[in-house]
């Protein structure tokens, strides 16, 4: 591929993950901003390997790789902490009935 190629798709994604990181700070929900997050994470992804394809260097590809593991564990980890902390859940209708009474 030419590098005028590489260069102009790697500022479009680019300009996609700036967009993408005013819904991560302007979501209305959390879904929202984990949504955000992980499309900035694609992008990036995609960022990295246009590169290493571009200047023929295995190494950014390593990096691909390593970064988009990191940041699936990352998200992973920001979803459970969103399913476990949501503030409409405690409102006392999760309590479990044991049986006995009081």
């Amino acid at each position: 591929m030419s590098a005028a190629a590489l260069t102009i798709t790697s500022w479009v994604f680019i300009a996609c993950a700036a967009l993408y990181l005013v819904r991560v700070f302007a979501g209305p929900t959390g879904a929202d901003r984990l949504m955000a997050l992980a499309a900035i994470s694609a992008l990036v992804l995609g960022v990295l390997v246009m590169r290493g394809v571009g200047e023929e260097r295995a190494a950014f590809l390593d990096v691909a790789l390593v970064y988009d593991i990191f940041g699936f564990l990352g998200i992973l980890a920001v979803a459970t902490f969103t399913r476990d902390f949501r503030p409409d859940k405690h409102d006392g209708s999760d309590k479990v009935d044991d049986g006995s009474t009081e």
